[in-house]
C-alpha cells in the first residue's frame, strides 16, 4: 500500500519502454512476483488473481485511497472504485465499472471489493433507509452467488450468467436503491441445498443425482458447503425473503434434482402399452408432484407426451419416445431453474428498488453501474454457450475502444492539442457478421430453428458457408479443406479481436430453440405453491391462444446485448480487465503462456498503442509541480512566476525536455515515457535529501514547541505553587491562632495536609510545635518530678505500639522497698495526653511493698553506699527469679546508678550478685501485662526476674524499670538494646535458651516451670 519502488516494474503498462507482448509480460510477472497484482493501463485496472489472501483490503486501506486521485496511491480496485464515485458525485453524471476475464480470473471478488468500498465510504450520517439499502446491495451477491455460481473444474466458484447492478445515489452521494439485469444464464446445474434432506426426500450424496453428479466429483470440502448454506440463508433473511419463500425454493430445488432422476423406458413389443414410454421409477414422479404441488397424473402426462391444438382448435395429445421425453425433462428442468433464478433477482430488485423517491422533491438520482460479465472463452469444444459470451465480448470490445477513443478526443479537445488518428483494429465487422439482420449468424440459426421440415446443424452450417465465404474474419472446413484442425460438417471458425475460436455446431439449433411445451407451463402455473404459480405466469394462456412462437435464446441474448451496450455507452466507464495467471488455480504461480494468451484476447496490448498513440501521459499542472518541483531551481520550494503553466515550462526546460511535451490549458501532456523517466530519477536523486532537510526543520520545530510548552509549564508550576504555599500559611495562621490558650495549648487542633513543596516544611513546624507545646507543659512541673516525666518519655519511645500496658497512668515511686509510706505527689497543673504523656491524676498516697523489712533494707542499702559509693537508687523491687540450675527463688532486685544488685530478702538482703551498670547492654520484655523482665548483661548470664509481691497485687512496673534505666542510660551517654517480644532468647554459661510466658488463671503467684531448654513464666492472668 506504500509508495512503490522500481523494483516493482512499471506500475502503468504506457510508461513501457517498448509496447511488445515481452515487455508486457515481463512487467506482469515481475509485478505479480513482488506481491503487486494490480497494474494501470491509462484508467484501465488489470488485476491478476491472487489465490491468497493478500493485506490489501479493509478499513485502513479504503482510508488511504478515499477522496484521492487515480495515481496518487499505487494501483488497486479501491482506486477505480473510487474515481467512480467521484465522478458520479463531483459531475452528478452516471458512471459504470466493467469487470471482466475468463471463469477463475477473480471478476466475482472485484466487485465484492468495490461493493464494499462504495458501502464503506457512503453514508457518514447513518441514515437508517441507506443502511438497509447497503445491507441488500452486499447481501445479494451472495444470493446471485449460490443460485447463479457452480464448482466447475476450472473454477470452484464459477459465475455461470453475466450481472449488472446498478446502483441508484442522491444527491448526498448516499445508496438509496439498485436493480440487476442477468444475462444468459447457463442452464447447467452443479450445485444444490442439502438441509431438510428428509423433507425434501433427498441423500446427502450429490454423485447420487443427475445434474450434480459432475461436480461431486470436485471434493467440496462439507465445513465449507455448510458455512456457504449458513451465509446464503442469512443473507435472504436480510434481504427480506419470507420462510415460506425460503421453503418454496428448497422444494423447487429438490424437485429439480429428482427430476434429473428420471429416467424413461420403450415398452416390450406385445405388451399392452406397445410403443409407448413410462417411467422407470414413479417414486420420483410423486416426489416432484409433491414437492411442486401439483398432481402427479399431470406430472406424469407432461413427461410422456404434450398437447397440441390443430388448426381447428381440437386438442391432440401426442406421445414422446425415450428421447423426446429425455428431452422434455431436460427442458424443463433448466426452464424451472432459470425462472427461480430469474424470480430471486426480480425479488432482490423489488428489495432495492427506491421508497419514497419524488424527482422533483429529491433530484435526479446518479447511477454506478457494476458489470461483472464472462470473458473471451476459447476450449477445446466450443459450442453456443462460447458463441455467445465472445459475441458479448466482441460487442464490449467495440464500445470499449470506441469510448477510450471518444475520451481521449474529448480531452485533446479540452486541452486545446490537436488531435492525432489512432489506427486501431476496429472488430464492427465482426460484430456485424453475428448480428446483421437476415444474413448474420444469429438470424440464419433463427432462420433454421424456424424452418418446416428436418433442419439439421450439419444444413445450418451449409447454410453459414454459403452466405459468408467471402467474409475475411469466417472460414470452415468446407471453404478451406487445408485446414485439418477442423472438421467437415461440424466445425466452422470466426477471427475474433482476441484470436481465432473454432466452434462446433453440435447442438446450436437444440440450445437455440425454447423446447420447453406448453403443458409444463400450464401445469406449474396451477402449483398451489404461490412462489412457483408467480414464476409461470405465460401458463395462464390456453393452449388455443398460443401462436406467437417465442423468441430464441440467441435472439433474446442479442437484444440483451444491445441494450447492455446502450445503457454502457450512456455512462462514464471504468475498467478492470482480470488475468487468471494459471489453470492449477495455486498461489505465487504464473504460467505465462496461459497470461499471454488472456492478454492477447483481453486486448490489452492494443488498449496500451490506443493509450499511447498520441501521449503516453497527461498531469494538471498542480499535480506536474508537486512531484517534480524539487528538481528545478526556480520551482522550489514555490515558485514566483506568472502561472502553473510558466512553471511547468520553465522546470522542463531546465532538463532539456521541452521537444518532447505538448501544453494543454489545464494538463501538461509527456508524449514518452522517457521524459517521465528521466524526471522521475532527477527526483529520486533529490529526494533523501529534502527528507533530511524536512526532518532536521520538522525536528527543530517540534523541540522549539517542546521548549515552549515546558517553560509555560513551569511558569504555571511555579506560580500555582506560590498559591498554595500563601494558602496553606494562610490556613496554618487560621487554626492555631488559639494554641497559646493554656491547658491544651493547642493539644487537639488537626494540621491541613500540605502542598508536596511543603512537606518538609510543616515536618519541621510540627516539631518545632511540639517542643514548644512540650516547654510550655514542662515548665509547669516541679524540679523533683521531672526525672519522673524523664522516665516516663523514654519508656514510651521504646514501648509505644509494642507493649499493650507499660503502666503510664501510674505514679512510679521507684524505690519500692525502703519506707512504710510513699506519698506520690502530681501537680494538677500537668494534663497529658496519650500522644504525649501519661495523664495524671490526683494526688494519690501509696503502699508500700516492704512494710516489716524496709529498715533491713535501708540498712543493707546505706551499707553498699558507703561500700560502692553510688549516688541514687534508681529502682527496686521484689523479684522471682530461675537460674541456670532451674532453681527458683525469691529475691530483691536493686538498681543503682552504678551497679545492679541481686539480694536475698530472707537472709536481711544479702547480696547474692553485683553487676556493674556500665556491662548492663538491654534488656527484654513480653507484649503482654505480664511483669517478666530479662537483663542482658556483657560477659555475665543473663538475669531472668519476674517482678511481684506488689502492692496492690500484680502491678504493672515493667515500663517504670525500662524508663528509668533507659533514662539513666541516655544521660550517661551509653547505649541499651530493649526488645520486646513474646519468646525471649536468653544465654546462661554460654547455652541458649527461651522463656515465654502461659497464662493461668488459677495460678495464684506468678512463678517459673523449667523444661530443658526453656523456661515458662506461669502467670495468673484476672
Amino acid at each position: 500500500m506504500d509508495e512503490e519502488g522500481p523494483d516493482c516494474g512499471k506500475a502503468d503498462f504506457v510508461l513501457l519502454d517498448q509496447v511488445t507482448m515481452e515487455d508486457f509480460m515481463e512487467n506482469l510477472k515481475l509485478r505479480f512476483e513482488k506481491g503487486r497484482i494490480y497494474t494501470y493501463i491509462g484508467e484501465v485496472l488489470v488485476s491478476v488473481n491472487p489465490y491468497q489472501e493478500l493485506p490489501l483490503y479493509g478499513p485502513e486501506a479504503i482510508a488511504k485511497y478515499q477522496g484521492r486521485e487515480l495515481y496518487e496511491r499505487p494501483p488497486h480496485l479501491y482506486a477505480v472504485a473510487n474515481a467512480a464515485y467521484r465522478a458520479m458525485k463531483r459531475r452528478s453524471r452516471d458512471t459504470c465499472i466493467v469487470i471482466s476475464g475468463e471463469s477463475g480470473a477473480g471478476k466475482t471478488e472485484a466487485s465484492k471489493h468495490i461493493m464494499q468500498y462504495i458501502a464503506a465510504v457512503t453514508n457518514p450520517s447513518q441514515r437508517a433507509e441507506v443502511e438497509r439499502v447497503k445491507d441488500v446491495l452486499l447481501k445479494s451477491t451472495c444470493v446471485l452467488e449460490a443460485f447463479g455460481n457452480a464448482r466447475t473444474n476450472r473454477n470452484n466458484n464459477s459465475s455461470r450468467f453475466g450481472k449488472y447492478m446498478d446502483i441508484n445515489f442522491d444527491f448526498k452521494g448516499d445508496p438509496v436503491g439498485g436493480h440487476i439485469h442477468s444475462y444468459l444464464l447457463e442452464k447447467v446445474l452443479r450445485g444444490c441445498e442439502d438441509s431438510q434432506l428428509e423433507d425434501l426426500h433427498l441423500q446427502r450424496n450429490p454423485a447420487l443425482y443427475s445434474f450434480t453428479r459432475q461436480g461431486a466429483g470436485l471434493n467440496p470440502l462439507d465445513s465449507d458447503e455448510r458455512s456457504h448454506h449458513q451465509a446464503v440463508m442469512e443473507a435472504m433473511r436480510v434481504i427480506g425473503f419470507s420462510p415460506e419463500e425460503v421453503d418454496s425454493v428448497r422444494r423447487i430445488l429438490a424437485a429439480i434434482l429428482h427430476l434429473g432422476n428420471i429416467e424413461f423406458v420403450e415398452m416390450e413389443e406385445g405388451g399392452l402399452e406397445q410403443g409407448h414410454v413410462a417411467v422407470a421409477e414413479e417414486v420420483l414422479v410423486d416426489h416432484v408432484a409433491e414437492l411442486t404441488a401439483t398432481p402427479q397424473e399431470s406430472v406424469m402426462r407432461c413427461l410422456l407426451s404434450r398437447t397440441v391444438a390443430s388448426g381447428g382448435r381440437e386438442l391432440i395429445e401426442k406421445g414422446h419416445t425415450a428421447a423426446e421425453a429425455s428431452y422434455a425433462r431436460d427442458a424443463c428442468a433448466k426452464a424451472v431453474y432459470q425462472r427461480l433464478f430469474e424470480w430471486v433477482v426480480n425479488r432482490i430488485n423489488c428489495v432495492m428498488e427506491p421508497r419514497g423517491r419524488d424527482p422533483r422533491r429529491d433530484g435526479k438520482d446518479t447511477v454506478i453501474g457494476v458489470l461483472d460479465i464472462y470473458g473471451f472463452e476459447v476450449f477445446p469444444v466450443n459450442s453456443f454457450e462460447q458463441f455467445c459470451i465472445n459475441y458479448c465480448n466482441e460487442k464490449l470490445q467495440q464500445l470499449f475502444i470506441q469510448l477510450i477513443l471518444k475520451q481521449e478526443q474529448e480531452e485533446y479537445e479540452r486541452e486545446g492539442i490537436a488531435w492525432q488518428s489512432v489506427d486501431y483494429f476496429n472488430n464492427a465487422t465482426i460484430v456485424d457478421l453475428v448480428e446483421r439482420p437476415h444474413r448474420g449468424v444469429l438470424a440464419m440459426l433463427d432462420e433454421a430453428c424456424s424452418a418446416a421440415g428436418t433442419i439439421t446443424d450439419r444444413i445450418f452450417l451449409q447454410s453459414l458457408d454459403t452466405n459468408h465465404r467471402h467474409h475475411a474474419h469466417y472460414t470452415s472446413r468446407q471453404l478451406c479443406p487445408t485446414d485439418k484442425t477442423m472438421e467437415f460438417g461440424r466445425d466452422f471458425r470466426i477471427k475474433h479481436y482476441a484470436g481465432d475460436v473454432t466452434y462446433s455446431v453440435e447442438g446450436f439449433i437444440d440450445k437455440n430453440r425454447d423446447h420447453l411445451f406448453q403443458d409444463f407451463k400450464r401445469l406449474l402455473y396451477n402449483s398451489s405453491d404461490p412462489t412457483l404459480r408467480a414464476m409461470w405466469p405465460d401458463g395462464q394462456q390456453d393452449i388455443t391462444e398460443v401462436t406467437k412462437r417465442p423468441l430464441t435464446a440467441g435472439t433474446l441474448f442479442k437484444n440483451s446485448m444491445v441494450a447492455l451496450v446502450e445503457n454502457l455507452a450512456s455512462k462514464e466507464p471504468f475498467y478492470v480487465r482480470c488475468i487468471k495467471p494459471n489453470e492449477d488455480k495455486v498461489a505465487a504461480k504464473l504460467d505465462e503462456g496461459h497470461c499471454r494468451h488472456q492478454v492477447e484476447y483481453l486486448g490489452l496490448l492494443e488498449n496500451v498503442r490506443v493509450r499511447r498513440a498520441g501521449f503516453a501521459s497527461r498531469q494538471p499542472y498542480p499535480r506536474f509541480l508537486l512531484r517534480y518541483k524539487m528538481t528545478c531551481e526556480y520551482t522550489w520550494p514555490n515558485h514566483l512566476l506568472g502561472s502553473d503553466r510558466a512553471a511547468a515550462s520553465a522546470l522542463l526546460e531546465q532538463h532539456g525536455l521541452q521537444g518532447d511535451v505538448a501544453f494543454g490549458h489545464t494538463k501538461l501532456f509527456i508524449r514518452s515515457p522517457q521524459t517521465l523517466v528521466t524526471l522521475e530519477q532527477s527526483r529520486a536523486r533529490l529526494i533523501p535529501i529534502i527528507v533530511l532537510l524536512l526532518q532536521k526543520a520538522w525536528r527543530g520545530t517540534l523541540a522549539r514547541w517542546h521548549c515552549r510548552r515546558l517553560r509555560a509549564v513551569y511558569t504555571i508550576m511555579r506560580w500555582f505553587r506560590k498559591h498554595k504555599v500563601r494558602a496553606h500559611l494562610a490556613e496554618l495562621h487560621r487554626r492555631f491562632q488559639a494554641a497559646r490558650q493554656p491547658p491544651l495549648y493547642g493539644r487537639d487542633l488537626v494540621w491541613p495536609t500540605p502542598p508536596a513543596v511543603l512537606q518538609p516544611f510543616q515536618d519541621t513546624c510540627r516539631l518545632l510545635f511540639c517542643r514548644w507545646r512540650a516547654r510550655q507543659l514542662v515548665k509547669n512541673i516541679p524540679p523533683s518530678d521531672m526525672a519522673q516525666i524523664k522516665a516516663k518519655v523514654a519508656a514510651m519511645e521504646i514501648l509505644q505500639e509494642l507493649r499493650q500496658d507499660w503502666g503510664c497512668r501510674r505514679a512510679w515511686a521507684r524505690d519500692y522497698l525502703s519506707s512504710r509510706r510513699v506519698a506520690v505527689w502530681i501537680h494538677q497543673t500537668c494534663c497529658w495526653s496519650s500522644k504525649d504523656l501519661p495523664q495524671a491524676g490526683p494526688i494519690c498516697p501509696q503502699a508500700t511493698d516492704n512494710p516489716t523489712a524496709s529498715g533491713l533494707f535501708a540498712q543493707r542499702l546505706n551499707a553498699l553506699r558507703e561500700k560502692d559509693g553510688f549516688g541514687t537508687v534508681l529502682f527496686s523491687s521484689h523479684v522471682r527469679k530461675v537460674n541456670r540450675f532451674n532453681k527458683r527463688q525469691d529475691r530483691a532486685l536493686l538498681l543503682t546508678d552504678r551497679h545492679l544488685y541481686k539480694l536475698d530478702p530472707g537472709r536481711q538482703y544479702r547480696v547474692m550478685r553485683t553487676v556493674p551498670l556500665a556491662l548492663v547492654t538491654g534488656l527484654s520484655v513480653t507484649s503482654g501485662r505480664d511483669q517478666l523482665v530479662v537483663l542482658h548483661a556483657r560477659g555475665q548470664d543473663d538475669l531472668v526476674v519476674c517482678l511481684h509481691r506488689s502492692q496492690p497485687p500484680l502491678d504493672n512496673r515493667v515500663g517504670e524499670l525500662v524508663g528509668v534505666l533507659a533514662a539513666h542510660c541516655q544521660g550517661e551517654g551509653c547505649a541499651l538494646e530493649v526488645r520486646v517480644s513474646d519468646c525471649i532468647p536468653l544465654s546462661q554459661r554460654g547455652a541458649r535458651r527461651l522463656v515465654s510466658v502461659e497464662p493461668k488463671p488459677e495460678q495464684p503467684e506468678p512463678d517459673f516451670r523449667c523444661s530443658r531448654g526453656a523456661y515458662t513464666l506461669l502467670w495468673p492472668s484476672r
